[in-house]
């Protein structure tokens, strides 16, 4: 471990997690936003569905670990809501037992630590017809009409449990053309899905009344931009603008700490006489 120390964020799924960090991943692009505040870690497992994420969920999350995530986002349901295979092999988990399988990794995270905190993504929509042109008969029984009950369902756990739940489901269908441009193959993410569901991350973070706040302006920032070094190299301007894209409204990280320094090198009050 580097130090200093900072708040870890752990991302926790199938492959919607692992190919996260590809070209414009949401998982990259969250790591950048975080950098100098939080620790983005990726633990995702193409191909699993929630059965195999109870399998290893003491390993990946060890309850007796010194340091805990202080968020978990956890993606899980796209392989759960195939259709099932006539052999009885294959990812599909039926409705029921995936609920059940989200609500043991739900109450698990939420055990770790009483200031971890929980974000669930539903299983995002998919366009068939790519899928059949780009795998042919190798992939066989995803469908939206599947994915919707588990995406549904999966929001009704999250009230259920107090645990924030990101609808990317729906998210992704309000866009325009977005059969035709949000996804490489049908099933995983283009540059502009990932940033939808980027956005509906960073507004749940932004919107959760957890305290201490995990948005990532609200962290502080590690060492100074500058050290107060007279005609630097004006960081803080490259900062100020870095990510107006996501969020366009709020006050950036570099004008919290020009707020800082100004108020750490102002000088005393002159005492009355």
């Amino acid at each position: 471990m580097v130090g200093p120390q900072r708040p870890q964020i752990v991302l926790f799924g199938s492959s919607i997690v692992q190919y996260s960090f590809t070209d414009g991943g949401w998982g990259a692009t969250l790591a950048d936003i975080y950098s100098r505040t939080a620790d983005i870690i990726v633990r995702g497992y193409a191909g699993w569905n929630s059965r195999f994420a109870l399998k290893v969920l003491d390993q990946v999350f060890p309850k007796d670990a010194v340091i805990q995530p202080s968020l978990v986002i956890v993606y899980f349901g796209g392989n759960d809501s195939m259709d099932p295979h006539p052999s009885g092999f294959g990812p599909h988990v039926p409705l029921s037992e995936f609920i059940d399988n989200m609500r043991q990794i739900g109450e698990h995270l939420l055990g770790l630590s009483d200031k971890t905190r929980v974000i669930f993504l539903t299983p995002p929509p998919m366009n068939e017809k790519q899928i059949q042109i780009v795998f042919g008969g190798m992939v066989k029984g995803r469908s939206n009409e599947r994915c919707r009950p588990y995406a549904e369902a999966l929001l009704n756990l999250c009230r259920e449990i107090n645990v924030k739940g990101v609808d990317i489901w729906t998210a992704i269908q309000q866009q325009d053309d977005w059969l035709n441009s949000c996804f490489t193959d049908g099933i995983h993410f283009t540059a502009k899905a990932s940033e939808i569901v980027l956005k509906e991350i960073l507004k749940a973070v932004r919107e959760a009344d957890w305290k201490p706040s995990l948005y990532w302006k609200s962290l502080p920032v590690e060492f100074p931009f500058d050290f107060g070094v007279p005609n630097s190299i004006t960081l803080c301007d490259l900062e100020l603008n870095r990510n107006m894209r996501y969020e366009p409204d709020t006050v950036s990280l570099c004008e919290q700490e020009l707020t800082r320094n100004e108020q750490l090198e102002s000088p005393p009050p002159t005492a009355r006489l």
